[in-house]
């Protein structure tokens, strides 16, 4: 499997990239938001990290530049009905954190803004996703906020399930792990 390509940029265009690494030259898909972070031109060294698919008929390769649009990708390609395709139209309208947001909030007409999605599928993936929104948050809305993920863990260990522990952390003012910990609490209790 290939995980990341180091190379230099052969070309780019918005949905794709095609990269030389010591010679041979890989055509690698991205995002839109990738494609806009990437402002390297032609000849310049990249690091992606990759997802390599292979199929009977195919094989092709998923480029993300940062580890967080990569676990959202490898999640979404699991769910029943949502090919590569599909999981890299969402990457492209929105961001992980925003989308952790969108997943959180169960907001299907957020869904359906991806090219592609119906409210049927929209729901599906809303559905499918329900028990990763805490995983999709604390990924990519927290990840560099460790009191925060502490004070997840400390909730998901007294048995709280996802929903209610976004709701009790949505708003809360960040500070010493157990005053957080207690607030939230107190605030699952209102809910």
């Amino acid at each position: 499997m290939i995980i990341a390509l180091v190379g230099e940029i052969f070309y780019k265009e918005p949905t794709k990239i095609a990269l030389n690494c010591s010679g041979v030259v890989y055509e690698v898909f991205v995002s839109l938001n990738t494609s806009n972070k990437i402002q390297s031109k032609v000849g310049d060294t990249i690091t992606l990290l990759t997802t390599h698919i292979i199929r009977e008929d195919a094989q092709t390769l998923y480029g993300f530049l940062e580890s967080s649009e990569k676990r959202l990708f490898d999640t979404l390609i699991k769910i029943n009905g949502v090919g590569p395709k599909v999981a890299m139209a969402i990457l492209s309208t929105y961001t992980p954190s925003s989308f952790a947001n969108v997943v959180s909030n169960n907001d299907i007409k957020s869904m359906q803004r991806v090219p592609g999605i119906g409210p049927k599928s929209a729901g599906r993936i809303l559905v499918d996703l329900s028990g990763w929104s805490l995983e999709l948050a604390s990924d990519c809305a927290i990840s560099d906020d460790s009191n925060l993920t502490q004070v997840i863990m400390a909730l998901e260990s007294l048995g709280y399930k996802g929903d209610v522990i976004n709701k009790a952390i949505k708003g809360l003012e960040v500070g010493e792990v157990g005053t957080m910990v207690k607030n939230a609490l107190k605030k699952i209790q209102g809910l």
